[in-house]
């Protein structure tokens, strides 16, 4: 019972990136452009997020098992109508209900692991399940689409929210909610929304890159992807060994974040393996910080369910918060990085060594793909695939295409530089808030030790 309602919560909170990779192929799919498909991610994120406080509060005045029965009912179902959707309005529709159905569902299972479980393994369960959600979520999603569809993703999810229906219904009673006794942690969840923000940076730009940019296939970039939950399951044992204070923990992740930002915005070229260590740092980062700024933003306030709803919702906020920040930047940085590209093109095919009316067969195929492709990166396969060219020419256009794609792979990679960096600058800036707080703890404890030792004195 309590593994279903944990898997439930990882299905969850993976679905605010899983689409990520799926993202290029619901463009083609319901011809829609790129940020219109953003709000395929902003929608779900900023529902989920809205949604989480008043959720929570909603568990005061019933069962939580009833209501988190209902709520993955309903996150079934909206799975269901996503995959079934024959326009983007349509699948945003379903997306925002998909938000409202998990978030009764992923704040209700906390209080029924924690019936299950205890107190201790109930909460380390629920956050454990999240962070593995959130980090698995790219990886998962590319692979069912490599596999299968887009439509894929949301139809596997049915029958895991349809087993944990009737879990969640047999799932221990919980007792009457406590009163509101503390307020939230406003720091921990400051931190947490900005980390939520660098993260975007990371399971969202990096999978376009890859997929738009420099056109590898959604399977191709999933495995190259997976790299980042492999370092944050590593990140836990890591943190044993050391045996680091959480403050430490959670700064060493925010620089680690922001430094595997930095990394993914200067890749000498367009090779995968360049790649590998900046997402290294970005999932040893997320396994170091996230878990434990929830922790932290939960610890010891009561009811828990509303201040675990405030981590639910500082965490998709922030996730917004970095959608909205970083699509238009490297929207612009795309559109802006054509005119140079389309310069650089030209002058290959120039002074390519083919004879001129091969040159302008060329011209026109390659001018067609790039109206074909509507701004987005253009694949120049085809366009070289449906020329008629004599034997002897085909490997000066051979060499040439590969120029071209090389190219064009520069002038994403550039496009997407100040997208990187931002979210790196937000992972600073979260890694500020920590250093400020923990300054600020340790003058307060000074003060409090000063005021403690003249009291003694005094007696």
């Amino acid at each position: 019972m309590a593994p279903l309602l944990a898997v439930t919560v990882a299905l969850v909170l993976a679905d605010s990136a899983v689409v990520t990779l799926a993202l290029p192929d619901i463009v083609l799919h319901l011809d829609a452009s790129v940020t219109e498909v953003a709000w395929v991610l902003i929608s779900f994120n900023l529902v989920l997020g809205l949604a989480a406080v008043p959720t929570a509060m909603s568990f005061a005045r019933a069962q939580p098992r009833v209501l988190t029965a209902l709520g993955i009912a309903l996150f079934a179902g909206a799975s269901a109508w996503c995959a079934a959707a024959g326009s983007i309005e349509v699948l945003i529709t379903a997306r925002c209900l998909q938000a409202l159905g998990g978030a009764w569902a992923v704040v209700g299972c906390l209080e029924l692991l924690v019936a299950e479980r205890g107190e201790r393994r109930g909460v380390a369960t629920w956050v454990t399940a999240g962070v593995v959600g959130t980090a698995a979520g790219p990886f998962a999603g590319g692979l069912l689409t490599e596999a299968f569809s887009w439509q894929a993703i949301f139809v596997v999810q049915v029958p895991f929210a349809v087993l944990a229906v009737p879990a969640a219904l047999r799932a221990r009673a919980v007792p009457p909610a406590e009163p509101d006794r503390h307020r939230p942690a406003l720091l921990p969840n400051i931190t947490l929304a900005l980390m939520s923000a660098a993260l975007t940076a990371a399971l969202f730009l990096l999978v376009l890159l890859l997929v738009e940019g420099w056109r590898h296939s959604p399977g191709q970039a999933a495995l190259t992807v997976s790299v980042v939950p492999v370092a944050a399951l590593a990140a836990r044992p890591l943190v044993r060994l050391l045996r680091t204070p959480p403050d430490v923990e959670i700064a060493v992740g925010c620089f680690l974040v922001a430094g595997g930002l930095a990394g993914l915005a200067l890749p000498p070229s367009a090779d995968l393996a360049w790649t590998i260590a900046p997402q290294a740092l970005v999932g040893l980062g997320l396994g170091l910080t996230v878990d434990q700024l929830t922790s932290q933003a939960m610890h010891l306030r009561l009811p828990r369910v509303r201040h675990a709803a405030w981590t639910i919702g500082a965490r998709h906020l922030g996730v917004v918060v970095g959608l909205v920040v970083l699509t238009p930047v490297f929207t612009a940085d795309l559109m802006d990085a054509q005119e140079p590209a389309e310069v650089a093109i030209t002058s290959l095919v120039l002074d390519a060594p083919l004879p001129p009316q091969d040159k302008i067969a060329i011209a026109k195929a390659l001018g067609d793909a790039l109206v074909g492709e509507r701004g987005r990166v253009p694949d120049l396969g085809p366009a070289f695939d449906s020329l008629d060219l004599a034997p002897a020419q085909q490997p000066a256009a051979d060499r040439l295409e590969v120029q071209l794609d090389e190219q064009l792979e520069r002038a994403a990679t550039h496009a997407f530089r100040d997208s990187f960096l931002i979210g790196g600058g937000l992972a600073l800036l979260a890694l500020l808030v920590v250093v400020l707080t923990s300054v600020a703890g340790a003058a307060t404890g000074a003060v409090s030790g000063a005021a403690s030792t003249r009291r003694r004195v005094a007696s």
